[in-house]
């Protein structure tokens, strides 16, 4: 399940990363997202280019979100890929998933609508959740706000993987919008302790006691994190979701809980596609310096026009 060595690009990367340490703490953490937020307005001078961009605001079940339309290069109107950013529920933004959305965006000749949901600890399970599914349901029924064609998939990266997995089982669940596709790309689900990839890689871009902190942060309770909302891998049946495309990479300790989600799916019926990249980390295809990151939304982004019929 995973390679000899880390691939160079991507530990270099992680190497990087490691300077700024998650601090497990509510002030810690706002002067955390305020440094976040300053790094991703650098890297994001000189992004890559789609056919046009629009921020705008969408209605929540508690108020306005944010959120960012990529349109393709093309002459529309396109099916649309609702996404949701990762960050353990408490970090992470349109901005510091710029990057991958527009490469998405490029390589699936979809219309792509990165979401900005309400975040933990201040707005802990299920406020992110409702605000995603509350995204899905707007762009179904606005297609013209989109520019869409009705089409909808779903996709995020980590936690934000997470969220796409449970919209696509509240849609199934509630007969909600047709959703074609769902992309989780080393999703945040079914997470244990005892798992091979925890033992043999927390600290590899997560420790432990960052998973930890996340988890206390977002389901508050252990009673909430046994919900099939909060983790799709506590359905029953998740026989009636959309088709999946399922990532892990071979050096996150998130792997195995993506693995036993991927072949839940197929267990239940459910056409899925699943890829461990050996050599990589968790959070791989946010990082712009791996050529790796880029073959991979390719491919994610080849699934979701095939499941859209796109050329």
């Amino acid at each position: 399940m995973h390679a000899d060595d880390i691939d160079p690009q991507a530990k270099a990367a992680v190497e990087r990363q490691d300077r700024f340490p998650l601090p497990h703490s509510r002030r810690g953490l706002k002067l955390l997202r305020l440094v976040t937020r300053a790094v991703t307005r650098m890297r994001n001078r000189n992004p890559p280019s789609v056919g046009a961009t629009a921020d705008r605001t969408i209605p929540g079940p508690a108020g306005e979100l944010d959120a960012r339309l990529y349109l393709p290069d093309a002459d529309g109107p396109h099916p649309t890929v609702v996404f949701f950013h990762g960050g353990g529920f408490v970090l992470g933004s349109i901005g510091t998933h710029d990057w991958l959305c527009r490469h998405l965006t490029r390589e699936s000749g979809c219309a792509v609508l990165s979401v900005e949901y309400r975040l933990a600890p201040e707005h802990p399970f299920p406020a992110a959740v409702e605000d995603a599914y509350a995204a899905v349901e707007w762009a179904a029924a606005n297609p013209d706000a989109v520019r869409g064609t009705r089409e909808i998939a779903v996709a995020g990266d980590s936690a934000g993987g997470n969220l796409a997995a449970v919209a696509a089982l509240v849609a199934a669940e509630r007969d909600g919008p047709q959703i074609s596709h769902q992309t989780l790309l080393y999703p945040a689900v079914g997470v244990e302790e005892d798992q091979q990839s925890v033992r043999e890689h927390a600290g590899v871009v997560l420790d432990r006691a960052d998973m930890e902190w996340f988890e206390r942060c977002y389901y508050v309770s252990d009673i909430h994190r046994r919900n099939p909302y909060a983790d799709p891998t506590n359905a029953a049946d998740v026989s009636g979701v959309a088709p999946a495309t399922v990532v892990t990479a071979g050096f996150d300790p998130l792997r195995d809980g993506g693995k036993a989600y991927a072949e839940q799916l197929v267990r239940d019926g459910v056409p899925t596609r699943y890829e461990n990249y050996d050599d990589m980390v968790h959070g791989f295809m946010t990082m712009r310096e791996v050529d790796r990151a880029r073959t991979a939304i390719a491919d994610v982004a080849d699934d979701i026009a095939d499941a859209f019929g796109e050329d």
